[in-house]
């Protein structure tokens, strides 16, 4: 009876201890459900809105050091040294348009191309930008780079449509005309030898005859009248006249300009730039007048007191290649000569630094006159 009880007891004992092991680990299950939600949760959160976190020390031992600024070295191929590719010219031979036209009239206004322009960059047009490469100290290509077209941009005037076309512009003054702009028209014609006998200021036949003359020479439309293009070549390739060519007296091409002082002594070739002349002196009297031409502003001519050094008849320049008759030569490479240049297009140019003649009869007496050592004074009056 006792070991009955006892036994029932330990079963219901039994039963009670496996039944709260069963609620023991219902409630780790459900704990653990639990933590895992709030864990979510707490992820969750964090996510949408991150929070500072504070820094933790750490030892300087453990400090990563600073990462170098410098980009580590990369094995790089050996320089090559190229050579530039040089400049795309403007306009070379073989090319045609209005522009080839504009290069032509542009060259025309110094005098390298002779009208009508033709819109052909032909071998006319690249001897003629040659010469003016060669004049300006650039490399004779031929070829219109931009420095070529900038320098013959800046020392031009923008052509007209008449002129790039050939077409004669309006008349400024013609046939029946008169006045003193007339008689200036004929002065400026008889300095280069278009016009002869006595300036009246009437526009009659012999003037008509004299432009048509000089119109067909320079290439521009003949017309027999003045018009802006015809002025301003005329105006260009001679001087202003003096009150003495208007006058109809003997020009004096030194304008009456007091000599220097040095050219009153001996034997001297005066050479004075404010008159653009060069007079023949022996013992302080004039012997022979002539006008001259002088270099340009990149090249010019020395001022200075000098001497005849050397002297060729028939000089041709090594330089440049042109013609320099009776040339007597007084400083380097600057000489007094004749100049077929100066001769057909006036003072429409410039030298080289030398001192240019246009009477050739003058200067081949002169050069038969002049001994070596002959004082040669270059200055201003």
């Amino acid at each position: 009876m006792e070991k009955t009880g006892r036994q029932r007891l330990r079963r219901v004992l039994g039963g009670t201890a496996a039944s709260l092991a069963m609620l023991v680990a219902a409630a780790g299950a459900s704990y653990g459900v639990l933590g895992l939600s709030q864990a979510t949760d707490s992820a969750l959160r964090d996510r949408s809105a991150p929070r500072a976190v504070a820094a933790t020390p750490t030892p300087a031992s453990e400090v990563a050091p600073a990462e170098d600024p410098t980009p580590e070295a990369q094995p790089t191929e050996p320089n090559v040294e190229v050579e530039p590719a040089p400049p795309e010219p403007v306009l070379e031979p073989g090319d045609s348009g209005r522009q080839v036209r504009e290069l032509q009239a542009r060259l025309a206004q110094l005098v390298w191309f002779t009208p009508p322009m033709t819109g052909d960059y032909d071998r006319v047009t690249t001897r003629a930008v040659r010469g003016f490469q060669g004049k300006r100290g650039f490399e004779r290509t031929g070829v219109v780079d931009p420095r070529t077209w900038r320098r013959l941009v800046r020392m031009t005037q923008t052509p007209t449509a008449d002129v790039l076309f050939n077409r004669a512009g309006p008349a400024l003054y013609e046939p029946g005309d008169s006045g003193p702009a007339v008689r200036r028209i004929q002065a400026r014609l008889r300095q280069i030898a278009w016009f002869f006998g006595d300036v009246t200021g009437t526009y009659g036949s012999a003037t008509r005859t004299a432009v048509l003359g000089f119109q067909g020479k320079r290439g521009i439309p003949q017309t027999g009248k003045v018009d802006r293009r015809t002025l301003d070549l005329l105006l260009g390739m001679t001087t202003e006249p003096t009150a003495d060519e208007l006058a109809n007296r003997p020009p004096d091409p030194a304008d009456g300009r007091p000599l220097d002082q040095r050219c009153k002594t001996g034997l001297a070739l005066c050479v004075d730039k404010t008159s653009q002349s060069l007079r023949w002196v022996v013992d302080g009297k004039v012997k022979l007048t002539v006008d001259v031409r002088f270099g340009s502003a990149e090249l010019p001519t020395r001022e200075g007191l000098f001497s005849v050094y050397r002297k060729s008849r028939d000089h041709v320049s090594s330089l440049y290649d042109t013609s320099m008759p009776f040339a007597m030569f007084f400083s380097g490479g600057q000489a007094v000569h004749y100049s077929p240049d100066f001769a057909a297009n006036g003072y429409n140019g410039a030298s080289h630094g030398c001192v240019n003649v246009r009477d050739y009869g003058a200067i081949a007496s002169l050069f038969d006159q002049v001994p070596l050592g002959t004082k040669v004074v270059v200055y201003r009056s």
